[in-house]
């Protein structure tokens, strides 16, 4: 189960950042900022199971502030 969750929260990130860097999405889009807060946010619980404590804290700040900027486009619409 923990693969599965590490593999799922890479595959999340990683598709989000091909689709930016092909132009498909915006990265001030809020898929952009939720793919990236979903994806990041299973990294966080796959490394606090492995107990990966620098893989943790960067996944960490990415949940946040991809978190933030949700908060933050949602407000301004």
């Amino acid at each position: 189960m923990t693969l599965i969750i590490g593999v799922a929260g890479a595959a999340i990130t990683l598709v989000f950042f091909i689709l930016e860097q092909l132009h498909i999405i915006s990265n001030d889009s809020a898929w952009f900022d939720g793919g990236n807060f979903v994806g990041s946010a299973l990294l966080v619980i796959y490394a606090y199971l492995l107990w990966s404590i620098p893989f943790l804290i960067l996944n960490t700040i990415w949940a946040v502030f991809s978190l933030k900027d949700l908060i933050v486009d949602s407000r301004s619409k």
